[in-house]
């Protein structure tokens, strides 16, 4: 693959996750939107590495410290998600403007 194929593709998934992220109303929905963004922007950092890092392994580092931070968001988002269920019966986010303590 080439590495402008690369990158359009990661162009394309993002858009498709940031669509997700602004149009859904699902809580659990706009978190995998998030994951979609963020393993684009992997595929992005890969793609630039192997078209302008030559043979280093720069980018892959980078890469392996965003999936990392993307584990503990799907945590931290997980337990807002269970909060949110249990509290309001619902995970819609329209739906709750504040989450009672």
């Amino acid at each position: 693959m080439t590495p402008v194929f690369v990158l359009s593709l990661a162009f394309i998934l993002f858009s498709i996750g940031l669509l997700g992220v602004l149009f859904r109303k699902n809580f659990i929905v706009i978190l995998m939107s998030l994951e979609l963004m963020l393993n684009s922007a992997n595929l992005a950092i890969v793609g630039a590495s192997e078209m302008f890092g030559g043979k280093g392994v720069q980018g892959h580092f980078l890469v392996l410290m965003i999936l990392i931070i993307a584990a503990v968001e799907v945590a931290i988002g997980l337990a807002i998600a269970i909060h949110m269920a249990r509290v309001a019966g619902t995970v819609e986010v329209d739906s709750l403007s504040e989450l009672p303590k």
